[in-house]
This record gives C-alpha cells, structure tokens and sequence, in this order.
C-alpha cells in the first residue's frame, strides 16, 4: 500500500511510475478523480479508480479521518472493520 497527493507540494508526488504499480485507486472526493484523469490518463488503463466520498478537509493522520478511510476502503482491501 501506498500513498501520494496530486499536488506537486505533497510529501509524495502522484507519478506515472507509482500509477504503474498501482492495482487499485483510491481519491477522496470526485474533484480528485477528475484531476486524476486530468494528469495521469495514460497511466489509468485498466486501472479500478474508487472515490470514498470523504471530504478533504481533515489534517494528516486526523484520527477521524484514518476511522473513515479504514471503514471506506477496507472493503476494497479485505480488510476487516
């Protein structure tokens, strides 16, 4: 698992290469997913893209917000809640 932003500003950079290597997508909001295929659509081919439908406004490792990705993404992971 990994993660990256899609603003050149974020700890770790969205890239083609970390598309590549991706299986699943996930974006936050629907703004992301259009951005996403705005930057990367040669990169997205095949690939299974999932928006959680979480708002962006939570700090970084905001408690709530790793319950909320934890609750929407795991599903997707086989995660268990």
């Amino acid at each position: 698992m990994a993660s990256a932003g899609l603003e050149h500003s974020a700890s770790t950079p969205l890239s083609g290469e970390l598309l590549a290597w991706a299986d699943l997508i996930f974006v936050m909001e629907q703004s992301h997913r259009t951005e996403l295929s705005r930057k990367f659509r040669p990169y997205l081919k095949n690939k299974r893209i999932i928006c959680l439908d979480i708002p962006d406004n939570y700090d970084f490792m905001d408690p709530v917000l790793v319950r909320l990705l934890e609750l929407k993404a795991g599903p997707f992971l086989g995660a268990s809640q």
